[in-house]
């Protein structure tokens, strides 16, 4: 839609920037097709949450609609550690080159996987897929024990092993990682790890609901790079982005002084 207001200039896709990550937890398919026909300009990625891919009967139609939109896609991380447990992480690379995955995820949120080895896994899958890691655990007790040191160095690990981007988990709940279990933010993790150096670009802040969006909006700027944005979110995240929803319309006024 044409309009006169000044907004901020967002990066044309595929951006390197300011990536919105929406996390698909089942949808149905038409309902699916008609976000991304509709939204597809602000979603960066796709992530097909936890293990949905195995049960999701509209797996195919779903891939087909994202490739049209030249969207990415991969599987939740949960996919990921299930092969590993299972001792059959060759059998998940060749799942995801079969189902024509760009991207890969690495986590080991919930599985009993050292970072070093983690890392590993990075190494063995980087030249075949751009990988995107998550640090951090779903399990509310290990992440409030698990100090900001040990997220700066695992987030540096990781991306010294080959991953494009690392993901700071959150859940799709924000109750984990860097939020605490009433979904406050730690506050002093999140500027621990901006002010240790790794390029916010290259960071993913998952951020499921509006106090998250905004927050980091306000923090890292309206590029600020965005994960496990519900599908009926997009359009809204995006006015957050530019300043057209009360939250930041102050950060972005574009007022006549």
């Amino acid at each position: 839609m044409t309009h006169s207001l000044e907004l901020p200039v967002r990066e044309p896709k595929p951006r390197t920037r300011g990536l919105t990550m929406v996390i698909d937890n089942g949808a149905p398919v038409r309902w699916f097709e008609d976000t991304v026909a509709s939204s597809g300009e602000f979603i960066d990625l796709v992530k097909f949450g936890w293990g949905t891919a195995v049960v999701t009967s509209g797996m195919k139609e779903k891939t087909e609609v994202l490739a049209q939109h030249r969207i990415p896609y991969m599987f939740g991380g949960t996919l990921f550690e299930k092969h590993v447990l299972q001792g059959r992480f060759e059998e998940y690379r060749a799942f995801c080159l079969e189902q024509g995955c760009a991207c890969v995820e690495v986590s080991n949120g919930t599985i009993d996987l050292g970072h070093e080895e983690k890392a590993r896994y990075i190494e063995r899958l980087a030249p075949d897929f751009e990988v995107v890691s998550e640090v951090g655990f779903k399990d509310q007790r290990r992440s409030e024990m698990f100090a900001p040191s040990q997220w700066i160095s695992s987030i540096q690990r990781d991306l010294d092993a080959g991953a494009r981007s690392v993901i700071l988990e959150a859940r799709e709940s924000g109750t984990s990682g860097i939020c605490r279990p009433d979904g406050e933010v730690r506050f002093g993790l999140i500027e621990d790890v901006l002010d240790a150096g790794p390029p916010a670009d290259r960071l993913i802040f998952e951020a499921p609901n509006k106090e998250l969006q905004t927050y980091f909006i306000k923090r890292v700027g309206g590029d600020a790079n965005l994960g496990n944005i519900a599908l009926t979110d997009v359009i809204a995240l995006e006015t957050l982005r530019l300043g057209l929803r009360s939250d930041t319309l102050l950060d972005h006024s574009g007022a006549v002084r």
